[in-house]
């Protein structure tokens, strides 16, 4: 009966497109798509990555669990800093991208 519960509800889960700029292509693909549970934030979303793809949760997360400073992650276009952080709600379809600090000169 989990089932037909979880018609009733809605998704159980969703899809998300990730896309990793700079030096996260070298941990995680550069785009893919990955699933989450319905009702996921963006927290929740890089806490599932992070343990799929080693090293990852090092280069998004200081050891205290905050967001590196340096780190901007935009949900559809747009910075999550402004919406909400790491609680911000994901939807079907969204997408996440994750911009390490570039280097250059």
């Amino acid at each position: 009966m989990a089932l037909a519960q979880g018609d009733a509800e809605g998704k159980d889960t969703i899809t998300v497109k990730v896309r990793a700029f700079a030096m996260l292509r070298e941990i995680i693909p550069a785009e893919h798509d990955a699933e989450t549970p319905g009702g996921s934030t963006v927290g929740d979303l890089l806490t599932l990555l992070a343990a799929r793809y080693p090293g990852l949760g090092d280069a998004l997360f200081t050891p205290a669990g905050v967001v590196r400073p340096y780190v901007n992650i935009l949900k559809n276009g747009r910075n999550i800093h402004f919406s909400g952080g790491l609680e911000t709600a994901l939807n079907d379809g969204d997408t996440i991208a994750l911009f390490p600090p570039a280097g250059g000169g």
